[in-house]
Protein backbone atom coordinates (compact mmCIF):
# COMPACT_ATOMS: atom_id res chain seq x y z
CA UNK A 1 0.00 0.00 0.00
CA UNK A 2 0.92 3.38 -0.28
CA UNK A 3 2.94 5.21 1.95
CA UNK A 4 1.30 8.64 4.10
CA UNK A 5 2.40 11.36 4.78
CA UNK A 6 1.88 12.61 8.38
CA UNK A 7 -0.40 15.93 8.80
CA UNK A 8 1.95 17.91 11.00
CA UNK A 9 -0.45 21.51 10.70
CA UNK A 10 -0.92 22.17 14.00
CA UNK A 11 -4.92 22.24 14.16
CA UNK A 12 -6.62 24.81 16.47
CA UNK A 13 -10.44 26.08 15.85
CA UNK A 14 -9.25 29.48 14.69
CA UNK A 15 -7.73 27.64 11.36
CA UNK A 16 -12.05 26.40 11.00
CA UNK A 17 -13.67 29.96 10.63
CA UNK A 18 -16.91 29.06 8.27
CA UNK A 19 -17.50 25.50 10.05
CA UNK A 20 -20.32 25.13 12.41
CA UNK A 21 -18.26 23.42 15.13
CA UNK A 22 -20.66 21.64 17.92
CA UNK A 23 -17.88 19.76 20.08
CA UNK A 24 -14.75 19.53 21.45
CA UNK A 25 -12.89 16.50 22.98
CA UNK A 26 -9.68 15.51 25.03
CA UNK A 27 -8.19 14.61 21.42
CA UNK A 28 -11.18 15.74 18.49
CA UNK A 29 -13.19 18.27 17.23
CA UNK A 30 -16.66 17.76 15.89
CA UNK A 31 -18.48 19.64 13.04
CA UNK A 32 -21.51 20.20 11.71
CA UNK A 33 -22.22 19.34 7.73
CA UNK A 34 -25.75 19.49 7.90
CA UNK A 35 -26.94 16.26 7.06
CA UNK A 36 -23.38 14.50 8.15
CA UNK A 37 -20.65 15.47 10.86
CA UNK A 38 -16.82 16.47 10.47
CA UNK A 39 -14.39 14.98 13.25
CA UNK A 40 -10.80 16.17 13.35
CA UNK A 41 -8.29 14.56 15.03
CA UNK A 42 -5.70 16.72 16.72
CA UNK A 43 -2.82 16.27 17.82
CA UNK A 44 -3.21 16.57 21.39
CA UNK A 45 -2.62 14.24 24.29
CA UNK A 46 -3.93 14.12 27.57
CA UNK A 47 -3.11 12.02 30.32
CA UNK A 48 -4.40 12.10 34.22
CA UNK A 49 -7.31 13.66 32.59
CA UNK A 50 -5.46 16.84 31.44
CA UNK A 51 -4.50 17.90 27.90
CA UNK A 52 -0.62 18.34 27.71
CA UNK A 53 -0.04 22.25 26.84
CA UNK A 54 2.04 20.62 23.69
CA UNK A 55 0.78 17.58 21.65
CA UNK A 56 2.81 15.05 19.05
CA UNK A 57 3.00 15.87 15.63
CA UNK A 58 0.75 13.51 13.53
CA UNK A 59 -0.75 11.82 16.17
CA UNK A 60 -3.99 12.88 14.74
CA UNK A 61 -3.29 11.50 11.54
CA UNK A 62 -1.98 8.31 13.26
CA UNK A 63 -5.56 7.98 14.87
CA UNK A 64 -7.59 8.31 12.26
CA UNK A 65 -5.44 6.12 9.38
CA UNK A 66 -5.39 3.22 12.04
CA UNK A 67 -9.52 3.57 12.57
CA UNK A 68 -10.40 3.68 8.69
CA UNK A 69 -8.04 0.16 8.91
CA UNK A 70 -10.47 -1.16 11.32
CA UNK A 71 -13.64 -0.36 9.74
CA UNK A 72 -12.41 -1.72 6.33
CA UNK A 73 -11.94 -4.79 8.13
CA UNK A 74 -15.27 -4.89 10.39
CA UNK A 75 -16.99 -4.06 7.05
CA UNK A 76 -18.46 -7.77 6.91
CA UNK A 77 -19.71 -7.38 10.52
CA UNK A 78 -20.85 -4.17 11.29
CA UNK A 79 -21.70 -0.83 9.18
CA UNK A 80 -19.31 1.98 9.75
CA UNK A 81 -19.97 5.81 10.63
CA UNK A 82 -17.56 7.00 7.84
CA UNK A 83 -19.01 8.38 4.41
CA UNK A 84 -15.42 8.16 2.86
CA UNK A 85 -12.89 5.77 3.11
CA UNK A 86 -9.14 6.73 3.63
CA UNK A 87 -8.29 7.18 -0.35
CA UNK A 88 -11.58 9.25 -1.05
CA UNK A 89 -10.84 12.87 -1.67
CA UNK A 90 -12.64 15.47 1.01
CA UNK A 91 -15.89 17.06 -0.61
CA UNK A 92 -15.06 20.38 -2.40
CA UNK A 93 -17.07 22.43 0.34
CA UNK A 94 -13.75 21.44 2.84
CA UNK A 95 -11.30 22.45 0.30
CA UNK A 96 -10.69 25.54 2.17
CA UNK A 97 -9.39 23.75 5.46
CA UNK A 98 -7.73 21.15 3.07
CA UNK A 99 -4.30 21.83 4.62
CA UNK A 100 -5.93 20.45 8.42
CA UNK A 101 -7.77 18.41 7.08
CA UNK A 102 -6.16 15.77 4.95
CA UNK A 103 -5.58 12.48 6.50
CA UNK A 104 -6.82 13.80 9.86
CA UNK A 105 -10.50 14.30 9.70
CA UNK A 106 -12.90 11.55 8.33
CA UNK A 107 -16.73 12.60 7.35
CA UNK A 108 -19.66 10.83 9.01
CA UNK A 109 -23.18 9.72 9.12
CA UNK A 110 -25.46 11.72 11.88
CA UNK A 111 -26.23 8.60 14.82
CA UNK A 112 -28.14 8.56 18.31
CA UNK A 113 -24.67 7.20 20.13
CA UNK A 114 -25.27 5.15 22.93
CA UNK A 115 -24.98 5.96 26.51
CA UNK A 116 -22.54 3.54 27.54
CA UNK A 117 -18.82 2.70 26.53
CA UNK A 118 -18.34 -1.18 25.28
CA UNK A 119 -15.48 -1.98 26.88
CA UNK A 120 -13.97 -5.63 25.69
CA UNK A 121 -10.69 -7.03 28.42
CA UNK A 122 -8.40 -9.79 27.12
CA UNK A 123 -6.25 -9.02 29.29
CA UNK A 124 -5.96 -8.35 32.99
CA UNK A 125 -4.27 -5.04 33.43
CA UNK A 126 -5.15 -1.82 34.90
CA UNK A 127 -8.15 -1.09 37.09
CA UNK A 128 -9.27 -4.82 36.09
CA UNK A 129 -6.29 -6.03 37.75
CA UNK A 130 -6.25 -3.84 40.94
CA UNK A 131 -10.25 -5.17 41.59
CA UNK A 132 -9.31 -8.82 40.86
CA UNK A 133 -6.36 -8.67 43.37
CA UNK A 134 -8.87 -7.45 46.40
CA UNK A 135 -12.17 -9.40 45.01
CA UNK A 136 -11.04 -11.96 42.30
CA UNK A 137 -13.32 -10.01 39.74
CA UNK A 138 -13.26 -7.53 37.19
CA UNK A 139 -16.03 -4.92 36.79
CA UNK A 140 -17.61 -8.02 39.00
CA UNK A 141 -17.44 -10.92 36.77
CA UNK A 142 -15.40 -13.70 38.89
CA UNK A 143 -12.61 -14.85 37.47
CA UNK A 144 -10.02 -18.05 38.63
CA UNK A 145 -7.81 -17.83 41.47
CA UNK A 146 -4.37 -17.74 40.94
CA UNK A 147 -4.15 -14.88 37.65
CA UNK A 148 -0.96 -12.61 37.55
CA UNK A 149 -1.02 -9.48 36.31
CA UNK A 150 -1.38 -8.52 32.45
CA UNK A 151 -2.26 -12.58 32.26
CA UNK A 152 -4.68 -13.35 29.40
CA UNK A 153 -8.04 -14.34 30.37
CA UNK A 154 -9.74 -17.31 29.88
CA UNK A 155 -11.92 -15.60 27.63
CA UNK A 156 -12.63 -11.73 26.91
CA UNK A 157 -14.98 -10.05 29.24
CA UNK A 158 -17.56 -7.80 28.39
CA UNK A 159 -17.53 -4.83 31.08
CA UNK A 160 -19.39 -1.73 29.80
CA UNK A 161 -18.63 1.82 31.56
CA UNK A 162 -20.83 5.25 31.48
CA UNK A 163 -19.58 7.99 29.24
CA UNK A 164 -18.18 10.68 31.51
CA UNK A 165 -18.16 14.47 29.83
CA UNK A 166 -15.12 15.06 32.42
CA UNK A 167 -13.32 13.00 34.24
CA UNK A 168 -12.93 9.54 34.41
CA UNK A 169 -15.54 6.76 33.07
CA UNK A 170 -17.45 4.30 35.79
CA UNK A 171 -17.38 0.95 35.48
CA UNK A 172 -20.67 -0.07 35.12
CA UNK A 173 -22.53 -3.75 36.04
CA UNK A 174 -24.31 -5.21 32.41
CA UNK A 175 -27.47 -4.87 34.29
CA UNK A 176 -27.17 -1.06 34.37
CA UNK A 177 -25.92 -1.10 31.01
CA UNK A 178 -29.33 -2.52 30.20
CA UNK A 179 -31.36 -0.41 32.37
CA UNK A 180 -29.16 2.89 30.35
CA UNK A 181 -29.58 1.53 26.44
CA UNK A 182 -32.43 -1.52 27.32
CA UNK A 183 -31.62 -5.02 27.08
CA UNK A 184 -31.61 -5.63 23.70
CA UNK A 185 -29.71 -3.10 22.70
CA UNK A 186 -26.91 -3.55 25.16
CA UNK A 187 -27.13 -7.88 24.59
CA UNK A 188 -26.83 -7.15 21.08
CA UNK A 189 -23.47 -4.61 21.63
CA UNK A 190 -21.88 -6.97 24.04
CA UNK A 191 -21.90 -9.66 21.25
CA UNK A 192 -20.97 -7.51 18.50
CA UNK A 193 -18.03 -6.28 20.91
CA UNK A 194 -16.61 -9.26 22.07
CA UNK A 195 -16.71 -10.56 18.34
CA UNK A 196 -14.76 -7.11 16.87
CA UNK A 197 -12.36 -7.58 19.83
CA UNK A 198 -11.46 -11.89 18.71
CA UNK A 199 -11.36 -10.53 15.42
CA UNK A 200 -8.98 -7.65 15.95
CA UNK A 201 -7.13 -9.53 18.59
CA UNK A 202 -6.18 -12.78 16.21
CA UNK A 203 -5.25 -10.14 13.40
CA UNK A 204 -3.42 -8.18 15.60
CA UNK A 205 -1.13 -11.06 17.42
CA UNK A 206 -0.18 -11.97 13.74
CA UNK A 207 1.20 -8.71 13.35
CA UNK A 208 3.57 -9.02 16.86
CA UNK A 209 0.75 -6.96 18.72
CA UNK A 210 -1.52 -7.99 21.54
CA UNK A 211 -4.23 -6.08 22.41
CA UNK A 212 -5.03 -6.29 26.14
CA UNK A 213 -8.26 -4.51 25.80
CA UNK A 214 -10.25 -1.66 23.40
CA UNK A 215 -13.59 0.15 23.99
CA UNK A 216 -16.07 0.57 20.96
CA UNK A 217 -18.74 3.14 20.83
CA UNK A 218 -21.96 2.41 19.01
CA UNK A 219 -24.48 4.78 17.69
CA UNK A 220 -28.13 3.99 16.08
CA UNK A 221 -29.20 5.10 13.20
CA UNK A 222 -33.05 4.20 11.84
CA UNK A 223 -33.04 1.37 14.53
CA UNK A 224 -29.83 0.02 12.90
CA UNK A 225 -26.38 -0.31 15.21
CA UNK A 226 -23.54 1.36 13.68
CA UNK A 227 -20.27 1.43 14.67
CA UNK A 228 -19.04 4.87 15.74
CA UNK A 229 -15.81 7.20 17.02
CA UNK A 230 -12.40 5.66 16.64
CA UNK A 231 -11.67 1.96 16.37
CA UNK A 232 -8.94 0.30 18.24
CA UNK A 233 -6.33 2.67 18.15
CA UNK A 234 -3.62 3.05 21.06
CA UNK A 235 -5.86 6.38 22.60
CA UNK A 236 -8.51 3.54 23.10
CA UNK A 237 -6.75 0.43 23.94
CA UNK A 238 -3.64 -1.34 25.43
CA UNK A 239 -1.29 -1.98 22.40
CA UNK A 240 1.39 -4.31 23.85
CA UNK A 241 4.12 -4.97 21.63
CA UNK A 242 4.60 -9.41 21.63
CA UNK A 243 7.90 -10.09 21.27
CA UNK A 244 8.13 -8.52 24.82
CA UNK A 245 4.91 -9.52 26.41
CA UNK A 246 6.07 -11.08 29.88
CA UNK A 247 3.18 -12.56 32.32
CA UNK A 248 3.52 -11.04 35.82
CA UNK A 249 3.82 -7.49 35.44
CA UNK A 250 3.38 -3.92 33.89
CA UNK A 251 3.88 -4.22 30.46
CA UNK A 252 5.79 -1.72 27.28
CA UNK A 253 3.11 -0.75 25.02
CA UNK A 254 2.08 1.44 22.37
CA UNK A 255 -0.06 4.09 24.13
CA UNK A 256 0.97 7.32 26.30
CA UNK A 257 1.54 5.01 28.57
CA UNK A 258 5.17 6.49 28.12
CA UNK A 259 3.98 10.13 28.66
CA UNK A 260 2.34 8.65 31.73
CA UNK A 261 4.97 7.43 33.32
CA UNK A 262 7.27 10.56 32.61
CA UNK A 263 4.35 12.41 34.16
CA UNK A 264 4.45 10.33 37.16
CA UNK A 265 8.20 11.00 37.86
CA UNK A 266 7.53 14.80 38.07
CA UNK A 267 6.88 16.93 41.54
CA UNK A 268 3.24 17.62 39.76
CA UNK A 269 -0.49 17.09 41.25
CA UNK A 270 -2.02 15.91 38.78
CA UNK A 271 -4.07 19.05 38.74
CA UNK A 272 -4.16 21.55 35.42
CA UNK A 273 -2.26 23.23 34.54
CA UNK A 274 0.02 20.29 33.07
CA UNK A 275 3.35 20.55 32.60
CA UNK A 276 4.69 20.62 29.07
CA UNK A 277 6.30 17.55 27.31
CA UNK A 278 10.24 18.27 26.10
CA UNK A 279 11.40 16.91 22.91
CA UNK A 280 12.88 13.84 23.39
CA UNK A 281 9.18 12.55 25.52
CA UNK A 282 7.50 13.97 22.25
CA UNK A 283 9.67 12.09 19.78
CA UNK A 284 9.53 8.83 21.73
CA UNK A 285 6.00 8.98 22.02
CA UNK A 286 5.35 9.68 18.43
CA UNK A 287 8.01 6.38 17.52
CA UNK A 288 5.35 4.38 19.80
CA UNK A 289 2.08 5.24 17.68
CA UNK A 290 4.40 5.02 14.90
CA UNK A 291 5.33 1.82 15.29
CA UNK A 292 1.49 0.56 16.39
CA UNK A 293 0.78 1.87 12.90
CA UNK A 294 3.08 0.28 11.00
CA UNK A 295 2.84 -3.08 12.36
CA UNK A 296 -1.01 -3.18 12.01
CA UNK A 297 -1.11 -1.86 8.62
CA UNK A 298 1.91 -2.79 7.07
CA UNK A 299 1.99 1.03 5.30
CA UNK A 300 4.58 3.42 5.36
CA UNK A 301 5.51 6.64 6.80
CA UNK A 302 7.23 9.65 4.88
CA UNK A 303 10.40 10.68 7.18
CA UNK A 304 9.23 13.11 9.46
CA UNK A 305 10.83 16.16 10.68
CA UNK A 306 11.02 16.57 14.13
CA UNK A 307 11.42 20.72 15.13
Amino acid sequence: MHPITLNLSPCRLADFQGLHHIKSGKVREIFDLGDQLLFVATDRISAFDCIMPNGIPGKGTILTQISHFWFDHFEDLVKGHRNLGTSDPLPDSLEPWKRWLEGRSMVVEKTRPLAIECVVRGYLAGSGWKEYQQNKTVCGISLPDGLLESAELPEPIFTPATKAEEGHDENISFDQACNLVGREIAEQVRALSLKLYERARDMAREKGIIIADTKFEFGLKDEELILIDEVLTPDSSRFWPADKYQVGGSQPSFDKQFVRDYLESLDWDKCPPAPSLPPHIVQQTQEKYLEAFRKLTERSVKPIPMP
